[in-house]
């Protein structure tokens, strides 16, 4: 298996930073497109456990739009062969002095495009 091969690695990091644009944009319609809309998929955050695109879609469409600017740091993005990839970040949100957040994703390339299958996001004292 080949791992980071460029142009994999490219389209990732492309999708990762539309997903970034807009979660902070707080574009609810492109943020649902990025998820795959399955039962199957899942989103754990600071604060729920999302199971199934249903709930997910809930989730994000009730969120408050307010405090979603953040500082990326540590991003890391991995490709394995040419359909699977995971992404990794720490965060900091100004409103949090602090914390430092830490999300994870692992991405798959179906026939229409990458999407996140599994998310993790949490928050933790800094040390």
């Amino acid at each position: 298996m080949e791992i980071d091969i460029p142009e994999v690695k490219a389209e990732v990091e492309a999708a990762f930073a539309t997903y970034e644009a807009a979660l902070v944009g707080n574009d609810v319609p492109t943020l649902e497109a990025l998820f795959r809309d399955d039962p199957l998929t899942l989103r754990y955050g600071g604060g729920e456990n999302l199971y199934g695109m249903d709930a997910i879609r809930a989730f994000r469409r009730a969120r408050s739009p307010q405090g979603l600017a953040r500082t990326l740091e540590r991003t890391l993005i991995t490709t394995y062969g040419r359909d699977f990839a995971v992404a990794n970040t720490l965060f900091r949100r100004d409103g949090a002095p602090g914390r430092i957040g830490r999300q994870s994703q692992t991405w798959v390339r179906f026939p229409d495009g990458w999407k996140v299958v599994a998310a993790h996001v949490s928050v933790i004292d800094e040390a």
